[in-house]
């Protein structure tokens, strides 16, 4: 486990609850704070703001579901549209987001692992 790098732990919970046949929890990390927070500059112009991290288990074994694939699609307050594909990293299912402005935004996350789906909907308010 590396130090300050453990993206299921940090940001802005944002839901948690069943995602299909699993127990979930989702978390919101701002990637420009996090960088600043673990001393590192941001490269440049980053297209994405935020990443979305997804923690799944299995509801009855509690065991962490570390494999599948899906995606997010974010809609913003403006009502555009954005999908990500998620990626299986250090234990969540990760994406990177553009949230560009305050406001509302919704998202919509489906998950296939080992034969099950799930997705869920939820809102986040970017302050």
């Amino acid at each position: 486990q590396s130090a300050g790098h453990d993206m299921a732990k940090m940001g802005d919970k944002a839901f948690s609850g069943k995602i299909g046949p699993w127990k979930g929890t989702e978390r919101i990390v701002d990637m420009k704070a996090h960088m600043e927070a673990s001393g590192m500059k941001a490269m440049g112009a980053m297209p994405n703001s935020h990443h979305i991290a997804i923690e799944l288990s299995d509801a009855k074994t509690k065991a962490h579901v570390t494999e599948g694939k899906g995606t997010v699609t974010v809609t913003g307050p403006d009502k555009k549209t954005a999908t990500s594909d998620f990626m299986v990293m250090q234990g969540h299912f990760g994406a990177d987001v553009n949230l560009p402005a305050p406001g509302e935004y919704t998202f919509k996350a489906e998950i296939e692992s080992g034969g099950q789906k799930g997705s869920t909907t939820f809102s986040y308010t970017l302050k």
